[in-house]
């Protein structure tokens, strides 16, 4: 079977291909066993590389993995995705109800502050492990704080149980959409923010429909139990029931123009 050729590069088969959870991949190239690593791989292994000449592609936002064989350092890859402007939409929207917006990644610091700063975000955790995230959510709840968590991945699990609120992305991993309290059908990080204006509205709705029923009832059940008979105003039987009736009606509507916001 012939080699697979992108951009005329010849790409060599694998084997023995294995996972290094939160951090990397290791294979067998042609005999060589190569990996490739997170830089927190790197600390934890004792290895150190010249990260200066990465700089600019940190300040632009990128993640950086490193090639090793063995302990041997080969090279580098820069890995960026343009800021979608969806993100920056919705994190206005957000700031601007009041919730702080946290990143939590486990990409280099150089990486999250480079993300935080074009997004425009209130803070950001770095080089967080997958099992550390749940710890790193639990921490924000402890601090006072009532914690919703976006994610789509395998890792982003537990904390997504672990939030007040856990949002899953549709087209995310099964396990991510059935750990979390909400799903989103689509992709587009706007709808987070539409989470929130429908509850509000919903909660302000029930408050005014709450509001109306209270009100209407405080007036109209003394009304029709003859409280007023003695100054000549009474409430027949007949019209108490309409009453009652256009009451639920009022209430129906009002609910029905939730829709329309």
């Amino acid at each position: 079977m012939p080699k697979p050729i992108t951009r005329g590069i010849a790409i060599s088969s694998i084997e023995g291909f294995e996972a290094i959870k939160g951090k990397g991949a290791v294979a067998s190239v042609e005999g060589r066993k190569i990996m490739v690593v997170s830089p927190g791989y790197l600390r934890e292994e004792g290895l150190s590389v010249d990260e200066e000449p990465l700089a600019p592609h940190y300040a632009e936002g990128r993640t950086v993995v490193f090639v090793l064989e063995g302990r041997e350092f080969l090279g580098a890859i820069a890995l960026g995705d343009a800021v979608r402007e969806e993100s920056r939409e919705a994190i206005e929207r957000l700031q601007s109800r009041g919730i702080k917006c946290i990143m939590l990644t486990g990409d280099h610091s150089k990486v999250a502050a480079a993300v935080s700063k074009t997004l425009g975000l209130d803070d950001y955790l770095a080089e967080v492990l997958p099992e550390q995230k749940a710890a790193k959510i639990k921490d924000l709840m402890d601090s006072g704080l009532r914690v919703a968590m976006t994610g789509d991945g395998v890792n982003d699990a537990p904390a997504l149980a672990t939030a007040d609120l856990g949002i899953a992305i549709g087209a995310g991993t099964d396990v991510a959409v059935e750990t979390a309290d909400v799903v989103l059908v689509r992709s587009d990080p706007r709808d987070v923010a539409d989470i929130f204006e429908l509850a509000r509205a919903t909660y302000r709705k029930m408050v005014q429909n709450l509001v109306w029923a209270t009100g209407y009832n405080i007036f109209a059940i003394p009304l029709a139990a003859g409280v007023l008979a003695g100054k000549g105003i009474v409430l027949s039987p007949a019209m108490g029931a309409l009453l009652m009736s256009l009451s639920t009606v009022v209430v129906a509507i009002n609910a029905r123009m939730l829709k329309m916001q």
